[in-house]
């Protein structure tokens, strides 16, 4: 299958597609890839593996930032783990304000068509590959079995945003249901359809491909693409929160569950456990003597060592300059525009390296943090002469909140005052108060937290000179799953604590950090459900930042309400000198964030809604 290699490099790595998807276009259409017939599509193993690769194309481009204003969704900006610079022409701020509504949601997050077209192609493959002859029967079940992972994943990212939705099931798009007849489905049903289609792919898909197939789905992707369904599906979101009570269907079925049901959190776990039960992934680790160093360069190699055995399902990016770009201090390196920030709440949350606690417990109104008195963090003063762990080629005046923190906060948060990753165009110091070299500017390209995020910079290539790098990024990773199965133990009725804390601290020892118990021994976990729970909570936003889980968690969680509203606080880049530029202060970015209770789903475009007059919208929309 050499020629089907060569169409998944082309077409799946570089994320683009045999054919120009114009998502206005009715989603329900066949796309037959200029041919003029399925006979025709479907009798050539050429073609019909063609058709296979632009239905990967239907996949969300969560990492991409060159979509935010159209129709691809990074849910990065709209959580409290970031703080974006750009205050016009971006999608994410009208829902950060509260400013949007079902008929203006299509330049920011409406993804409704192309899920929706995905699936219907990947019926059409479903339905029509056993035409093909010149396939061996064997490649045929895991490409169906592929095409079938996929259609279920685009219903687990419809259902993700939108909440229940209508399930075709296996029955392609017919046209002669009448639009007014159609309304959603139950979460149940959504639920049960997805899994089912997940359990049918894991059946047949292989463990691995080949090295030149990477990228395509395993039998442990569509397993980690269960394991994150039934984690969201015990969450209170979507299983009997008091929100949505009530609400019914055209058909007169309630749409969610009426009550909780805690039996949910054992599926959880045993489908995270499967996972783990496959023996197929590692957490990726490097050898070396300094805890610190090794949990740094463990964390970087997880991005940095492609197709590494923590990746579990990842999509190759073969140029990461559109996200890397964005990342890059401005007036500093050759081109960068500096923008994409980590937020104060997400800098703060990372762990201490010595004491393993997380330091900031909380806030007071005018946004000064509250720090565990336990932790050996402070948000105060200057140590000179510091050596950045990384970048050590240079002693800089480092404030002290930046010292002695966990090795993931080296490795993705670049600082106001630190030295620029690599030296490929000599030393370059970077400050961004207004003066400094990489200074605010109140509008454009600027950094407005006080930091930026250098989690996906290769600090080995020379990005002045162009060589951006590539990157997988990674749709599941095992850390993922471990910290899934912690919090399923952690919740489920008979708790088993002592998995929860073993899972929890494999991801924080490959950090270099030491265990919970060791952490915090006032805390007794075996009776302390909620002490635990938030722990979890503070390690999967930490370790799984930027990688758009974050918002996702906290709707599920259902905490958006308690964690997004508010003024956004930042360091005090307004301020003229260095030691001045690290106060907090709320007017560098004087919008105000909001959510509310209906904003835990997006609304069913009126679009949609003109088209099936009795579809049920989403509550408070």
């Amino acid at each position: 299958m050499k020629k089907f290699i060569k169409l998944f490099v082309i077409i799946i790595m570089t994320g683009s597609s045999l054919t120009s998807c114009n998502y206005l276009d009715n989603y329900l259409d066949v796309d037959l890839q200029g041919q003029m017939t399925l006979e025709e599509v479907f009798d050539k193993r050429q073609t019909t593996e063609a058709f296979l690769s632009q239905v990967y194309g239907y996949l969300p481009r969560e990492y991409y930032p060159g979509g935010l204003t159209n129709y691809e969704w990074m849910d990065v900006p709209i959580s409290d783990e970031a703080l974006f610079s750009w205050l016009t022409g971006v999608g994410w701020l009208p829902w950060m304000m509260g400013t949007w509504n079902p008929s203006t949601t299509t330049n920011y997050g409406y993804t409704w068509k192309k899920d929706y077209t995905g699936i219907n192609q990947a019926t059409i493959f479903i339905e029509n590959i056993d035409r093909n002859k010149e396939i061996e029967k064997r490649d045929i079940e895991v490409m169906k079995a592929e095409a079938r992972f996929l259609r279920a994943y685009f219903y687990f990212t419809l259902l993700r945003k939108y909440g229940p939705i209508y399930v075709w099931g296996d029955q392609p798009a017919d046209f002669t249901i009448r639009p007014e007849n159609i309304d959603r489905h139950t979460f149940q049903q959504n639920l049960d359809f997805i899994i089912s289609e997940y359990d049918k792919a894991i059946e047949v898909l292989p463990l691995t491909y080949e090295d030149s197939w990477a990228g395509r789905v395993t039998k442990g992707a569509a397993m980690a693409a269960k394991s994150r369904l039934l984690l969201y599906a015990a969450r209170p979101l979507f299983n009997g929160t008091d929100l949505y009570k009530g609400m019914k269907n055209h058909y007169g079925d309630y749409i969610f569950p009426q009550s909780p049901d805690p039996n949910k959190w054992e599926d959880a776990a045993q489908a995270a456990k499967d996972v783990i039960d496959l023996n197929q992934y590692s957490l990726y680790s490097v050898e070396m003597a300094d805890p610190l160093q090794k949990g740094i360069k463990s964390y970087m190699g997880v991005f940095f060592d492609k197709w590494n055995n923590e990746i579990i399902w990842g999509k190759w990016i073969a140029n990461a300059s559109d996200y890397l770009v964005r990342c890059a201090p401005p007036r500093v390196v050759k081109q960068g525009f500096g923008g994409f920030c980590p937020s104060l709440k997400l800098v703060d949350t990372y762990p201490m390296s010595s004491s393993g606690r997380y330091p900031v417990t909380g806030y007071m109104s005018d946004g000064r943090p509250i720090i565990d008195p336990l932790s050996g963090y402070s948000d105060d003063g200057f140590t000179n002469n510091w050596f950045h762990p990384i970048e050590n080629h240079t002693s800089i005046k480092a404030h002290n909140s930046c010292i002695g923190r966990d090795a993931r906060f080296y490795a993705s948060v670049f600082a106001n005052g630190f030295y620029w990753i690599n030296t490929y165009k000599g030393k370059k110091l970077v400050t961004f108060y207004q003066g400094g070299t990489s200074s605010y500017q109140g509008s454009g390209d600027c950094v407005k937290s006080g930091y930026v995020w250098r989690r996906f910079f290769d600090p080995t290539l020379n990005h002045e000179d162009g060589n951006w790098g590539t990157m997988v990024w990674p749709y599941f990773r095992l850390s993922e799953i471990y910290l899934n199965y912690a919090e399923a133990c952690n919740e489920k009725p008979n708790r088993d604590v002592n998995e929860a804390l073993k899972y929890i601290n494999l991801v924080r020892v490959r950090s270099g950090l030491n265990t919970l118990q060791q952490a915090y021994p006032e805390i007794n976990f075996q009776q302390n459900k909620e002490a635990l729970r938030e722990l979890i909570r503070k390690e999967r936003m930490v370790e799984l930042a930027f990688e758009n889980h974050r918002f996702n968690d906290i709707r599920t969680w259902m905490i958006a309400e308690q964690e997004v509203p508010g003024p956004n606080y930042t360091r005090d880049l307004m301020a003229t000198n260095y030691e001045d530029s690290w106060k907090r202060t709320d007017r560098i970015f004087p919008t105000v964030r909001v959510f509310e209770p209906k904003m835990y789903f997006f609304p069913i475009h009126q679009t949609q809604l003109d088209e099936m007059q009795n579809f049920t919208q989403n509550y408070g929309w």
